[in-house]
């Protein structure tokens, strides 16, 4: 069920600062519209607008003989649109585009996909998990909200004002994609995936998405880490109504840790949002900390009993609004979750059938 279609990464400014990583930055300057920068042979960077508090995305467009392979497109809107003209006039010259590559579903990397596949006749390479998932949560556009979503919502405690403007805004995501390729091409864990005869290893990540695709190139060293590893904030890990009782928190930890066993400390990262950088261990270890400090803190306010939507204050650095409220919420259930798992933490439902959580 679609919940928004704004970017995951728009609740970073409620979330408290991680341990800062010591990280490199060898490109100054980003791109601007229409516009690219070579980050290395072949491999040009490019901006997106989008209409969120985070304003960009980066997407890439790797040389593939000819032509272009795309890795991630931008959201829906007119603008974007636009800004791809001027790149296909300007440093992509002309020359077509011969798959695009979306490293997950969420509305700013695979907006515009549908939209590039039927301009060039080519090929959506997705995994699977995420190529289903984002047919399924397109297919909720114009469909009342399920009562099963606002029981959901009622048990975390919102209020019905709450619930109400969740039912207005439900169905949201379609608005944000162009129609879906009804055929992809499947990226599989391991994969190599040859681009301009030069192979790029797929390496999947889950938490903030169900099968999240990165590709490394040994050559180079370079690491296309969509939102799995971002310089600056950390992406929205949440539990949603489809799937209450998930664990992404602990699948996005490990994701982490895996990603430091299959690319190397000197890997160049392009990110989908701040900088490219030099430094992925340093910084998915400031991530894991982060994450593993937010635990201990929750842990400890759950000495006496709260619903999911107490626990805010021990998450977030400022106070959350009705904007971020879905998000918020999403966020403390996913830690929670994860106390659950671990065993340290219990919830009960009382004559309301609200939650309330404790430490064990």
């Amino acid at each position: 069920m679609a919940e928004r279609a704004s970017p995951d990464e728009s609740l970073s400014d409620l979330s408290i600062s991680e341990p800062k990583a010591r990280l490199e930055y060898p490109f100054e300057d980003a791109p601007g519209p229409g516009e690219a920068v070579e980050v290395a042979d072949g491999v040009l960077w490019l901006r997106q607008p989008l209409p969120f508090q985070l304003d960009h995305i980066n997407v890439w467009a790797l040389r593939d003989g000819d032509g272009w392979t795309v890795v991630d497109t931008g959201v829906r809107m007119k603008q974007a649109m636009e800004v791809w003209e001027q790149a296909f006039a300007g440093p992509l010259e002309n020359r077509p585009v011969t798959r695009v590559i979306c490293t997950h579903m969420h509305p700013d990397h695979v907006g515009l996909a549908g939209w590039l596949v039927k301009r060039f006749d080519c090929r959506l390479w997705m995994s699977r998990l995420e190529y289903i998932t984002c047919r399924m949560l397109a297919a909720d556009t114009g469909k009342e909200a399920p009562e099963d979503g606002a029981r959901f919502y009622r048990s975390i405690g919102w209020s019905e004002e709450q619930v109400a403007n969740w039912k207005i805004r439900f169905g949201g995501f379609g608005k944000a994609i162009h129609h879906m390729p009804d055929s992809y091409r499947r990226l599989e864990e391991g994969q190599f995936v040859a681009i301009d005869g030069k192979p790029w290893r797929v390496i999947f990540g889950n938490g903030h998405s169900p099968e999240h695709a990165c590709l490394y190139r040994e050559e180079g060293k370079l690491l296309i880490s969509g939102d799995q590893v971002l310089p600056k904030i950390s992406s929205n890990v949440s539990v949603w109504p489809t799937e209450p009782d998930a664990d992404p928190l602990s699948d996005w930890l490990e994701s982490l840790a895996k990603l430091e066993r299959e690319a190397p400390a000197d890997a160049l990262v392009l990110p989908s949002h701040g900088l490219p950088f030099y430094g992925l261990h340093e910084r998915t270890r400031a991530l894991t900390r982060g994450h593993e400090r937010s635990l201990e803190r929750l842990t400890r306010a759950l000495q006496e009993p709260k619903r999911a939507i107490d626990v805010f204050p021990s998450l977030f650095a400022r106070q959350v609004g009705d904007d971020m409220l879905g998000m918020a919420t999403g966020e403390s259930l996913a830690h929670l979750n994860c106390l659950k798992e671990r065993g340290v933490a219990a919830c009960e439902a009382d004559d309301q059938g609200v939650l309330w959580w404790r430490a064990i």
